[in-house]
């Protein structure tokens, strides 16, 4: 890690600015890759009816169409941000898009079972070599602090985009051409990707002296816990979180990551510098990020199958009921981006996180005849506000102050956050949910659709709590304003001692 007590801010001659046509092109390349990642997370979900009467899947081979995806995505994350510094940014975010591309092409060619949960399962691959090098791309690339809060604010919001784009794209496609298209529709995104990586991106030297001492073990170890325990986290709710599978399972990823945290403060050159979690904002920023997105992300799965098993929408009604939280997005995070520099990531992330909990709060109180003017709507809108400056504010902290040679790996960190985040927050209220709901069936007061509500309720509460629970963490962050070499300041936050 370098010396300097501060990120180094550069001037225009050492990076593109948003200023130029080439800045803007780079930010609008990277946010497609971005988009087309977050797009496949949830875009499949509507397409499962259609794709279970297709290829004859058994209901609970079926989960693996989805979980497939999240288990390579998150398990292979940390090695990809790693690897992505060792071999080049560029290098590694062409070779995901050529995995990627392929996968999903194959996917939607698949004519058994079998050969589209392999497709997910590689796609997921692919997924966790792209998302950190595009991320630590655009942090290595736009290096002024005005630049790169612009360009996160971006990031933030194409992300979030892409979440509600994935259930509405999901539902045209899949009662328009049909589910393959679902899949076939990454293969020209990938293409203008990839043909823009080349164009726009500079060719990065590969750090042959490390590469000699690559730290096989750790690469090993740290991929094998990580692809066990979200294995853990998205069996338990099927298996139950007592059960001594799933005990066995978390104990048996916890050792292995024991293991690899032992390796790496052995080895000379390990692959993840455990110093990098002392970096200011990192640590904090991951931690708060997980939280967050536990309450946020399995929103979108509760409030799908309200909409569609309670209220009765159609899969493209379903889609469109989304399209409000880009709006939300848009606005909260361009508005949090122009704020970092005046008062800190800290009091975004914290007046977001509440906001966002409040737009939970107004969700969970959805009744079984409810309308979406004034069931649905505000509570999108409200939580789309908030989550616009969380997801802005944690990358911005997450990612300054990072060494250039170390950008990939904070990405991959980040992202792993947000994997672990998700795969235990929706375990954790699908439990939540299941127990509301079977109990009230077997008392024998309530329809189907009733318990089903109540159930969805509680979930939603629960998310709700989640995002309070990550807005204390914030607050319990220092809120480092650090000063730059130039008339500019890189805001940070860090967790208190």
């Amino acid at each position: 890690m370098s010396a300097e007590p501060y990120p180094r801010v550069v001037t225009e001659a050492e990076g593109p600015s948003l200023q130029s046509r080439r800045g803007v092109a780079i930010l609008l390349l990277l946010s497609l890759v971005q988009f087309m990642d977050v797009l496949d997370a949830s875009i499949l979900n509507i397409a499962l009816p259609s794709i279970k009467n297709d290829l004859g899947f058994s209901q609970q081979s079926l989960q693996w169409v989805i979980n497939g995806y999240i288990l390579t995505y998150g398990g292979f994350l940390l090695l990809g941000g790693r690897v992505a510094d060792l071999l080049g940014r560029r290098l590694m975010l062409v070779t995901g898009l050529v995995v990627f591309a392929g996968s999903s092409l194959t996917g939607g060619l698949s004519h058994s079972s079998s050969l589209l949960i392999g497709a997910r399962f590689a796609q997921g691959v692919g997924a966790a070599m792209l998302s950190p090098a595009a991320l630590s791309s655009l942090t290595s690339t736009f290096r002024s602090t005005r630049d790169r809060n612009t360009a996160l604010g971006v990031w933030a919001a194409v992300s979030g985009i892409g979440g509600a784009a994935g259930v509405l794209f999901g539902g045209l496609l899949t009662e328009g051409p049909g589910w393959r298209w679902v899949l076939f529709i990454n293969v020209p995104f990938s293409a203008i990707a990839f043909v823009g990586a080349f164009a726009l991106l500079k060719r990065e030297r590969m750090r042959a002296a490390r590469l000699a001492n690559f730290d096989a073990l750790g690469a090993f170890l740290v991929t094998g816990g990580m692809l066990l325990l979200v294995y853990a986290l998205v069996k338990a709710p099927d298996v139950g979180w007592g059960t001594a599978r799933t005990i066995a399972e978390l104990a048996a990823s916890a050792a292995i990551l024991a293991a690899f945290v032992a390796n790496e403060l052995r080895v000379a050159n390990p692959l993840v510098p455990l110093s990098i979690l002392r970096v200011k904002g990192i640590a904090a920023a991951d931690a708060t990020q997980m939280i967050a997105l536990a309450g946020f992300l399995p929103m979108f799965f509760f409030l799908t199958l309200y909409m569609q098993t309670v209220l009765g929408y159609s899969p493209i009604q379903t889609g469109i009921a989304y399209l409000p939280l880009t709006g939300g997005f848009i606005i909260s995070a361009g508005i949090s981006s122009q704020l970092f520099a005046r008062i800190g990531t800290k009091p975004v992330v914290v007046l977001g996180a509440v906001i966002a909990a409040g737009g939970l709060y107004w969700l969970s109180r959805i009744p079984v005849d409810g309308a979406y003017i004034s069931d649905i709507l505000p509570g999108l809108l409200i939580t789309s506000l908030g989550m616009g400056g969380v997801f802005t504010g944690l990358t911005t902290a997450a990612n300054a102050g990072v060494d250039a040679d170390k950008a990939g790996l904070a990405a991959g960190l980040l992202n792993t956050g947000q994997q672990l985040g998700t795969a235990l927050g929706l375990a954790i209220l699908s439990a939540l949910a299941t127990a509301r709901t079977t109990s009230l069936l077997h008392a024998g007061h309530d329809t189907l659709a009733q318990a089903s509500t109540h159930g969805y309720q509680r979930a939603l509460m629960a998310g709700a709590v989640f995002l309070v629970a990550a807005g204390v963490v914030a607050l319990l962050a220092r809120n480092t304003r650090q000063k730059a070499p130039v008339a500019e300041e890189e805001p940070t936050l860090e967790l208190a001692a």
